[in-house]
């Protein structure tokens, strides 16, 4: 039986045309004999207006049945994470026997629709594949709306696990490049559906709860007014009041809210939580703004940010996936607020994901929002790094694609 493999190259070299006959060549070195399934590029702003160029060279070079990619910040290659020089990373993967099949998703102004729930409706946006394990998504966060295309997604598939990121290469509409196949987008969305692998999940939010959790007792779509009975305001400054200097530090520094996605658990933890910014207080208000519609009779409580929870929690993260078995191959899309911005070296996060899961195939980017799963549902994460891990090809064992994080 045909097994799956996987490879991964990077190149910095200035000259886009030079950095895909680098990563050609180490690739084809890596696959061997297997003719490639999927390729997954990323590319540094710097190769954005050679887009074509690269994903022509690239499907010459190797003829992969499928290509996607995009531009990108920093790119991750092995345990390295390229943030400022040119750079292109690229993913293979040989899945024989599988179903793998792409699809565009158009934002809304292309068909003079203003509401993505129409195009849904309208049946322009394509549903993944019935077999489909796990999706790949990457979308320009100009002209995408991600929020309403992931909850969809779920919708139409909800057992198909969802991972991907912004492209976060540009500043401005138009900046951005999506790959697909012989295409070559500047706008909406562009995704890979895989089936046939086996897959696992992990989102680490690099967040840790303080002070005690709360029932929202008031609240206007994203203004928080009560909590417990008092004013969301208030409550903060309770949590404030009682906290540890090191964590009042921590609280001036940013504010987070973690809400509970399963309200039927007793006692909440690491990984019940969807965590979303506190944005500030409007003037004159007792309320609190949160960057997410929160509803009345939701739990919830506040958290903190540093580079040392980020580190335990993404440390914790992926020791509970090492000890599910070493995965074969791994997609990390990271936060471009993390990397050298946050942490005190370089390769934080794919350092951590080379080393700690035994060096498997591992590629991505830096983001400007990073999709995953926490619980059973799809969001749209900021300061995370989403995961997909790939066990290898399914076996006809009855099991299905795994969630964590």
């Amino acid at each position: 039986m045909a097994e799956a493999r996987f490879a991964v190259a990077s190149s910095r070299a200035a000259d886009p045309r030079s950095a895909v006959d680098e990563v050609a060549g180490t690739l084809r070195a890596g696959l061997g004999e297997a003719t490639p399934t999927l390729l997954l590029a990323f590319l540094s702003p710097s190769h954005a207006e050679a887009a074509e160029v690269v994903s022509e060279r690239l499907r010459a070079s190797l003829g992969p049945a499928h290509l996607l990619g995009t531009t990108a910040g920093g790119v991750v290659a092995g345990g390295r994470e390229i943030e400022d020089d040119p750079a292109l990373s690229v993913w293979a993967a040989s899945l024989p026997g599988t179903e793998v099949r792409t699809l565009r998703y158009h934002p809304p102004s292309e068909s003079g629709l203003a509401d993505p729930s129409t195009l849904a409706a309208a049946g322009l946006w394509p549903a993944p594949p019935a077999s489909a394990e796990a999706m790949v998504v990457l979308a320009d966060p100009f002209t995408t709306p991600a929020a309403p295309l992931l909850e969809w997604l779920d919708e139409r598939r909800p057992a198909m696990v969802v991972t991907g990121a912004l492209a976060s290469g540009a500043g401005e509409p138009g900046g951005n490049r999506l790959l697909i196949d012989d295409a070559v987008e500047d706008s909406g969305a562009v995704a890979v559906a895989i089936g046939g692998v086996r897959v696992r999940t992990l989102v680490s939010q690099g967040c840790r709860p303080v002070g005690q959790g709360f029932t929202v007792t008031r609240a206007r779509m994203t203004l928080l007014e009560e909590l417990g009975g008092s004013p969301a305001l208030t409550r903060l400054r309770e949590v404030y009041a009682d906290a540890s200097p090191e964590d009042r530090e921590r609280l001036g520094a940013g504010v987070h809210l973690g809400v509970v996605i399963d309200e039927y658990r007793e006692d909440f933890g690491h990984g019940d939580f969807l965590i979303r910014s506190v944005l500030g207080s409007p003037e004159g208000s007792t309320a609190i703004l949160v960057d997410e519609q929160v509803e009345v009779g939701q739990t919830v409580q506040f958290h903190v940010r540093d580079a040392d929870s980020a580190d335990e929690d993404l440390r914790s993260l992926l020791a509970d996936a090492a000890s599910a078995g070493r995965p074969r191959a791994a997609l990390l899309f990271t936060c471009n607020g993390r990397g050298t911005g946050l942490f005190d070296l370089p390769d934080h996060d794919a350092g951590l994901v080379h080393e700690t899961l035994g060096g498997p195939a591992l590629a991505g980017m830096l983001a400007a929002g990073e999709i995953g799963p926490v619980g059973s549902q799809t969001f749209l994460h900021g300061f995370t790094a989403s995961m997909l891990l790939i066990d290898g090809l399914r076996e006809d064992d009855g099991s299905g694609p795994g969630r964590s994080g």
